[in-house]
This record gives structure tokens, C-alpha cells and sequence, in this order.
């Protein structure tokens, strides 16, 4: 799993993001990934710092270069599992997540083949097209769509999740005309061919 940060997030910002997402419990990382991070984005002192968080959640923090990210592409596999082109061990498989640290606003659309991590909310009329699946760390009313290349394992979680339209693979499903704003973050899924959304533990 490869980071990018916005260019003027501060040190203090990203990591308050991270510690929460990893702290949260809801999955999005699983142990043992190989997390790739920038080395030109943080100081040494940094570096160390997330070195030792991730490492306290049981991931593989690993400061690496543009170059040396490139060097050992994922290739996708016909029986959907992942390998690379360089001989990585499977629990060092390389995959990227988009970090959008602000709001999407209304006209403003993420379109990418990882995963999608939003600081910030979705409003109206902003929409996610993403390959892998979407978290949003705020309310979501736009649309959204994860595992847009058929990935029926993909997920979305919001704090509070009520989008125009939410898609997940090739199934489609549309939030009620009037829904009240929860207490609780939800994640939608896909369970027995059809997009269930359930409250869970941030």
C-alpha cells in the first residue's frame, strides 16, 4: 500500500489521520500490509515516528522513493490474486490509497483505481470512483462507488453515510427520500448479491 498526502497537510495533521484510522477497527488496514510512505515528504524524526505507530497496529512501514514504489509494480492475476513483478512476498504486496485531506464539493469528483480515504465530507453533487474501497471521515451525500473494476469485496464506510447513490461492483442502491443523520459510522457491503449497510465501531 503506497501514501500520498496533500502538499500542504502539516506532520501534526497527518498523523492525528492515520492514528485515528488505525485506531478505529474498522478494517480498512489489515496486518501485516506493507505500507509504503515518502521518504522526501518527512523528516528523519518523522519517518521514525510512523515507523513505530504502524508497527504498534501490526503494519510494515517502509520509507521508500518515487522510484523505488515503481520498481516492483502490482500485477493482477487471472485467479484475482496479487503478486509482483519483482518477487515481493505476499505480505509485502504494494497496493495505493488517495488521501483527499479537505471536503469534496458539489462538481468535484476522485476518480482512481485504489482505495479512497476523505478527511472531510462529500457533499452533494461530488462523487468517488474508486477501484478498491472508500472511507469517509465525515458525512457523505454524494455519490460513491467502490470496486468500480467489479471488486465485490470493496466497501464504504462514513460517519455518517447518506449518499444520492451509493454503488458497489455493478450493484446500485439509493438512499431513502428522508433519512436522519446517525449516531454511529455505517458500512455498506455487499452480502448475498445485494449492498446491506450496517452501523459499526470507528
Amino acid at each position: 500500500m503506497q501514501l500520498s498526502f496533500a502538499e500542504n497537510a502539516s506532520f501534526e495533521d497527518i498523523w492525528t489521520h492515520i492514528e485515528e484510522k488505525l485506531e478505529s477497527g474498522s478494517g480498512f488496514f489489515l496486518r501485516g500490509t506493507l505500507v509504503l510512505v515518502p521518504r522526501e515528504r518527512f523528516l528523519h524524526e518523522e519517518l521514525e515516528k510512523l515507523q513505530k505507530l504502524f508497527h504498534a497496529h501490526g503494519l510494515i512501514c517502509r520509507p521508500t522513493t518515487r522510484q523505488d514504489a515503481q520498481s516492483a509494480p502490482v500485477v493482477e492475476t487471472k485467479a484475482g490474486q496479487h503478486k509482483t513483478a519483482a518477487g515481493q512476498k505476499p505480505s509485502e504486496q504494494v497496493q495505493e490509497m488517495v488521501v483527499v485531506n479537505r471536503t469534496l464539493r458539489g462538481g468535484q469528483e476522485i476518480r482512481t483505481d485504489s482505495s479512497v480515504l476523505v478527511c472531510g465530507n462529500v457533499n452533494p453533487g461530488a462523487q468517488i470512483i474508486a477501484g478498491g474501497s472508500i472511507d469517509i471521515r465525515g458525512t457523505c451525500r454524494g455519490l460513491v462507488h467502490a470496486g468500480a473494476a467489479g471488486d465485490t469485496s470493496s466497501f464504504i464506510i462514513a460517519d455518517h453515510l447518506m449518499p444520492t447513490q451509493i454503488r458497489i461492483a455493478n450493484l446500485i442502491a439509493r438512499s431513502p427520500d428522508h433519512m436522519e443523520m446517525t449516531e454511529r459510522a455505517e458500512r455498506a457491503s455487499i452480502k448475498d448479491g445485494q449492498i446491506v449497510i450496517e452501523p459499526i465501531e470507528r
